[in-house]
């Protein structure tokens, strides 16, 4: 697998799993209504630094880094990730996660956190506590699943 910067080439790509993902209704908070301009500045355009996930020489996923919060909350990474749905089940989460770390360091942050993981989510749940990331916090009802309706979200945290 080869994971790589994203250029302006591998947009196309990213807004089209973004669309496949978003509709689905049960991984993230954005959903149909999401535009695609919104979603390229969410997702990759500065100060988000985009990553492109390659296997077989094929476009396999994407994730993304960005300080969570402005101020003196921007020592403090963001991200999310999104897997092909033809390349899920071969550890692509847990090895775009891993680097995404090796990123955050030498991007100078000092801890990770992601805001809104919906808990029924649960192999991301396992992977992202394979990472180290700790669940701190929990929002019941936070989160409209597209099938199973309100569900608790949880926010996860970890240092670097």
């Amino acid at each position: 697998m080869l994971i790589r910067s994203a250029t302006d080439a591998d947009w196309p790509h990213v807004w089209e799993l973004f669309r496949l993902v978003a509709a689905s209704g049960d991984v993230f908070a954005y959903d149909e209504s999401t535009t695609e301009d919104i979603a390229r500045r969410l997702w990759f355009d500065a100060p988000t630094v985009c990553y492109i996930a390659e296997l077989d020489e094929q476009f396999a996923g994407t994730y993304y880094v960005r300080p969570n919060a402005a101020g003196r909350g921007s020592h403090v990474a963001n991200a999310g990730y999104m897997v092909s749905p033809s390349f899920r089940g071969r550890g692509l989460a847990r090895t775009m996660c891993e680097h995404s770390l090796d990123t955050t360091r030498q991007l100078g942050y000092s801890a990770m956190q992601f805001n809104f993981v919906v808990a029924t989510n649960v192999a991301a749940v396992r992977v992202w506590e394979a990472c180290g990331f700790s669940v701190v916090g929990r929002l019941p009802g936070a989160f409209r699943h597209a099938e199973l309706g309100f569900v608790d979200s949880l926010v996860m945290f970890r240092t670097l």
